[in-house]
């Protein structure tokens, strides 16, 4: 028993090892945890039990608590209105309209700027049948915030309720003062007006268009006058516009107007007059409404002869001249197409588009196509945003589709621009019906680019993982879609698969810009802090290059990891580098690795490592050599520069030595020749 008694002494609570004791990064404080407790709830208490009152004195007892509950919010934030609008409401629910009183009246003191306050509380007066304390109420709250139109709105309304017109009028007045928008002067006028004071209600007018002196203003004023058959007076007040605005600020809405009114009183050489004097004064082309109306009110009541051959005529019998000496002049017909949309009825527009795209190119190839194919694209556009005809609209893109060889080619700008349109009329199947069989007919980048932009902005992220593998069955060799692709799984926090499709895509046998999507792997795997896996990737691709801005690169990146050995490892990839490229024919490459090496030796090494960069660093020589033309022939010397490294110039005493050698090699030669010929040398000894 004491055995195990002094075994239990002997025995030591574990403790936890902690490895790292120095402080976190981000300190959590106590008022940041009170707050989370409080944002989650974590203290929830039961609800309180279900009390009855039964007498007078529990009734006053839960008055007392509620009202404490009520004080002490508002103690606890007094900035908080709702809280105060709160409380005044229940004691409004007990009838307790004094008490109700005294606390809007304590919350307009913290905030008198508040316009739910204002609200609230007249809205209680009124319903309590307060009609006194509820003007009073008005009064002060437009006196005190008189921009804000929502009281003075009320403020009339309930004078009006009332019957008190000469009070909402005596209201208005006030309002008018400040000079408000144009809704308030509309106002006034329609209540002038429902009580029958059309001259009041005109008085308005001539003080509203002075002050909100613009055009729609002023003809709205002249169709008053006319709609109470004041016709004198509204030729005056139109009259009356055109002298304010004068020549400087002419506007086509007002003689538009001008001459409509005119054309009601059955005055059509004033009407004339108007539209002539306006079409001389006013640009063309801000006065194509102007011009439509003149158009029309011409066909109306005025020689349509006259009026084609003045306006119209010359224009359209050129371009039917032009169209009909080449059919095929798409330039012609647009141009006759933007003359017809501008003054001519829809069905005319219809008819003239109807003859331009019967004109198809003979010849089945693209290049014929491109600018015929507009004629349609114009075509749809009309029927949808002028005509506002979407039935027609689907019929023309349709008819489209059909006409155009997609065995031989196809336009995906079609494709993209009817399934924009579908989405338009809010028919999202026809739209992926429509881009899921161009995908199937003609595959294309841009119709799979517009079909993954058009899910994403659906956010509908399964179709568009479906659409880049089926984008990248089609083209395998193209980066841009891997990177978009990983760029998405990145996105939508899917790590592991966007490592995986950036290691298919450095797999594939073919590509189009390598260099790029190595650079976006390599950039991916930094940003998620994986400096093994990105080493790693550097080693690979110098495997498969070994250009001198990976080495560079690579070096930049050892430096960055913001490690104790990241200056010399960033040193040793240098120093491999420059072995590497030793055999490196363009010497430029070398001399760049050599400059980037000097300036990180410059910023972090010593003075022996400046100096040893310096000595390798090498000598620019001017030299010359031959230059063959095109056919072959010498075309003469050219200069240019070459550069000597001190390493290729430690290896010179071999050249020295196989110089040496051939020149040995070549007297050997000639040695062995004049002992083959002794007669020769004989001969010429005697002569």
């Amino acid at each position: 028993m004491a055995a195990s008694t002094a075994a239990g002494k002997q025995r030591i609570p574990k403790v936890a090892k902690v490895k790292n004791k120095a402080p976190a990064e981000v300190q959590i404080t106590a008022e940041q945890l009170l707050r989370e407790a409080k944002e989650r709830e974590l203290e929830l208490l039961p609800p309180p039990p279900q009390q009855k009152i039964t007498d007078e004195e529990e009734l006053n007892d839960y008055k007392l608590r509620k009202r404490k509950t009520f004080e002490d919010n508002i103690r606890k934030n007094r900035t908080v209105i709702s809280n105060w609008i709160k409380y005044a409401q229940w004691e409004e629910s007990l009838k307790e309209i004094q008490r109700a009183r005294s606390i809007y009246e304590r919350a307009l003191d913290v905030d008198y700027r508040n316009i739910t306050l204002w609200l609230k509380y007249a809205e209680m007066e009124m319903k309590n049948r307060q009609v006194n304390h509820a003007r009073n109420i008005w009064d002060r709250a437009i006196t005190t915030l008189p921009r804000v139109n929502q009281f003075w709105y009320k403020y009339t309304y309930m004078e009006e309720m009332l019957g008190n017109v000469p009070g909402a009028r005596q209201v208005f007045e006030r309002w008018m003062e400040w000079q408000p928008e144009e809704q308030a002067w509309h106002s006034y006028i329609n209540f002038e007006l429902r009580y029958k004071e059309v001259e009041r209600a005109r008085t308005i007018y001539e003080r509203f268009v002075l002050v909100h002196p613009d055009v729609k203003n002023w003809i709205k004023y002249a169709r008053f006058e006319e709609k109470h058959a004041y016709f004198a007076h509204a030729r005056k007040v139109y009259e009356r516009a055109v002298e304010f605005f004068g020549d400087e600020h002419m506007d086509e809405h007002l003689y538009v107007a001008f001459a409509r009114f005119e054309e009601n009183q059955k005055e059509f050489e004033r009407v004339r007059v108007i539209y002539k004097y306006a079409l001389d004064r006013i640009p063309k082309h801000e006065a194509q409404e102007l011009f439509k109306n003149y158009t029309i009110f011409e066909k109306k009541f005025g020689d349509r002869r006259g009026i084609e051959d003045i306006i119209v005529s010359k224009r359209r019998f050129q371009y039917e001249e032009e169209v009909k000496a080449n059919p095929h002049n798409y330039d012609a017909w647009f141009d006759y197409l933007r003359l017809v949309e501008s003054d001519a009825e829809a069905e005319t527009v219809r008819e003239v588009y109807e003859r331009a795209i019967a004109n198809v190119p003979p010849i089945p190839e693209k290049r014929h196509w491109k600018r015929y194919i507009y004629l349609w694209i114009n075509y749809a556009l009309y029927e949808e945003l002028e005509a506002k005809d979407p039935e027609r609209t689907r019929q023309v893109y349709r008819a489209t589709l059909e006409l155009i060889p997609h065995k031989k080619f196809t336009f995906a700008k079609m494709w993209l621009y009817y399934a924009q349109f579908e989405i338009r009329q809010k028919n999202l199947p026809f739209a992926r019906r429509a881009l899921g069989t161009a995908i199937g007919k003609c595959p294309k980048n841009k119709l799979f680019k517009g079909y993954i932009e058009l899910e994403l902005q659906l956010r509908e992220f399964d179709r568009c993982r479906k659409l880049y593998e089926k984008f990248l069955e089609f083209g395998p060799e193209n980066c841009t879609s891997w990177i978009k692709f990983a760029e998405l799984e990145t996105i939508l926090g899917d790590i592991d698969r966007a490592r995986a499709i950036y290691e298919l895509a450095i797999s594939q046998p073919r590509l189009d810009m390598p260099e790029v999507l190595w650079k976006s792997y390599i950039d991916f795997e930094i940003e998620q802090e994986e400096t093994e896996r990105t080493r790693n990737l550097y080693r690979q691709l110098l495997q498969r290059t070994q250009h001198v801005k990976v080495w560079i690169s690579f070096a930049q990146f050892e430096l960055s990891s913001g490690k104790e050995e990241s200056i010399t490892k960033c040193r040793q990839i240098y120093e491999e580098a420059n072995k590497t490229m030793r055999n490196c024919e363009e010497k430029e490459e070398r001399l760049m690795l050599l400059e980037s090496w000097r300036s990180f030796e410059d910023e972090f090494g010593t003075v022996s490592d400046k100096e040893r960069v310096d000595k390798l660093m090498p000598e620019k020589v001017k030299k010359r050599r031959k230059v063959q033309a095109d056919d072959g022939s010498d075309a003469g010397w050219e200069e240019y520069y070459d550069y000597i490294f001190p390493e290729d110039a430690a290896n010179q005493p071999n050249l020295k030595l196989l110089a040496m050698a051939k020149l040995w090699k070549k007297q050997q030669q000639e040695k062995e020749a004049a002992e083959q010929d002794p007669d020769k040398d004989i001969d010429e000894s005697e002569s």
